[in-house]
């Protein structure tokens, strides 16, 4: 037990500097969050801003799970691969204090809150959103893994619906504000389009620059056909101001975001050539007397 505890230790039990790493990124938000609540610097609504603070980090842990196995092949990191049931698990704590804390705006009034989570469609969705979550939390440990065997692989699949609700349900809850909310779908776009790409397309540049051209171009669409459809604004409106690069529009963060992946990507690649050995020059075949 104190083994599976100790989250800092590769699977083979040593010490990994990097789980350690990612385990004080996944506790900063929370921490932080903590502070300026008791702190006073969350503004009129405090607790509000703490449930949308979780949610927030829920999602974005929830989608750095899904970056490890693209990273692994892009990046050429096989590492990176110890780090998926900590992100996995952090971003069901943080949909978990998510409820929590909606639960404790709520006066613990579970009436209310299940009332709530049945009436109001955005609630239903989060709600089945964090089922989800829970049921990969628990079965994410070895001993899962080992009882389910082929099924385990098929439950956790089932990570790609459930961040398709995670995103429909933060979409709705942001109502007009919703850039983080296209950044973060944007940012899924490109994880999905990288898994549907051809294996052997997987590891080439070539696949990373196409995601780098059509993922923002994707993200603007998707953010105005949301805006057409749940708000007064027109899309049009919305695609224009997408053209301007410095607006900080979810669709530029996201070309900024896959630009950053693309140039790790080549410049790993151009330190491994650097570092490999030269090939050896082939002998010569003796001369014939």
């Amino acid at each position: 037990m104190m083994r599976q505890l100790a989250v800092w230790r590769d699977p083979a039990g040593r010490f990994s500097a990097l789980k350690l790493v990612v385990l004080l990124v996944l506790l900063w938000p929370g921490v932080d969050l903590a502070a300026a609540y008791l702190m006073g610097m969350l503004g009129a609504r405090p607790i509000t801003q703490l449930i949308h603070g979780s949610g927030d980090w829920a999602v974005r842990f929830l989608l750095a799970s899904l970056a490890v196995t693209p990273l692994r092949a892009v990046w050429d990191w096989p590492r990176v691969v110890i780090l998926r049931r900590m992100l996995g698990v952090g971003a069901a704590c943080y949909a978990i204090a998510h409820l929590v804390l909606y639960a404790w705006d709520s006066r613990w009034s579970l009436s209310f809150v299940a009332s709530e989570i049945v009436l109001r469609f955005y609630l239903t969705i989060g709600f089945v959103t964090l089922l989800g979550l829970i049921a990969l939390m628990v079965t994410s440990t070895d001993g899962w893994q080992k009882k389910l065997r082929q099924r385990w692989k098929k439950l956790h699949r089932l990570v790609f619906p459930i961040t398709v609700l995670a995103l429909f349900h933060y979409f709705l809850q942001s109502k007009a504000g919703v850039a983080d909310a296209a950044f973060a779908l944007g940012v899924f776009v490109w994880l999905g389009l990288w898994r549907l790409a051809p294996k052997r397309f997987q590891a080439r540049p070539a696949l990373w620059l196409g995601l780098l051209v059509v993922t923002p171009v994707a993200t603007a669409l998707l953010e105005a056909a949301w805006f057409g459809a749940a708000t007064r604004i027109p899309a049009a409106r919305v695609l224009l101001a997408n053209l301007d690069l410095e607006s900080g529009r979810p669709s530029a963060m996201v070309a900024a975001s896959a630009a950053a992946v693309l140039a790790v990507a080549l410049a790993r690649r151009w330190l491994k050539s650097r570092k490999a050995p030269p090939p050896r020059a082939m002998a010569r075949p003796a001369a014939v007397r």
